[in-house]
């Protein structure tokens, strides 16, 4: 890939997956102030903003960093394969992404029965370990990504061994 387009692509995976982080974060505040709160008003409408942002901010934010997480790696030097830290940071963005799009529903779950006002907010119950489990797993992706712990999968161990990575005789 060339520098002015692998920089675009870098530039949008992080600012995705800073933006998914965030987000999360967010996330994770809410539902900590609706499971501490006494306010039935407030908790019904923490329910409903979180499951009008669920579809709308968490789950394309997640999608955006995923796919540009796939273009950056294949247009840079790192290779989608041939480090362990992208292949683990790949794995670990491909699981909270499928968590997402699976736990999102709840979210919709939760604000209709927060919107019936027989239902005690109290007993609404909590998408914290949810939340909470994808701060840490996406904290644990930004790790990855600065840190760039050593280490090459044997695909990428074979790709630098092979005649086409080698400089040509003669060339230093």
């Amino acid at each position: 890939m060339a520098p002015p387009l692998r920089k675009t692509v870098l530039v949008f995976h992080v600012a995705s997956s800073v933006g998914w982080m965030g987000a999360v974060a967010v996330f994770v505040a809410l539902d900590l102030a609706a499971r501490l709160n006494a306010d039935a008003e407030l908790n019904r409408v923490i329910w409903l903003a979180l499951d009008a942002t669920g579809w709308t901010l968490l789950v394309p934010l997640a999608i955006a960093s995923l796919t540009s997480g796939l273009i950056a790696a294949l247009g840079s030097r790192w290779g989608l394969l041939r480090h362990y830290w992208v292949l683990f940071k790949l794995l670990i963005t491909a699981f909270a992404t499928l968590v997402l799009v699976v736990q999102t529903p709840g979210f919709a779950t939760q604000a209709t029965r927060a919107v019936d006002p027989t239902v005690d907010p109290g007993a609404l119950g909590s998408e914290l370990l949810h939340t909470g489990g994808g701060l840490l797993v996406l904290s644990l992706a930004l790790i990855l990504s600065v840190y760039k712990p050593r280490g090459m999968t044997r695909y990428g161990q074979r790709k630098q061994r092979s005649p086409a990575s080698m400089p040509a005789r003669g060339t230093v």
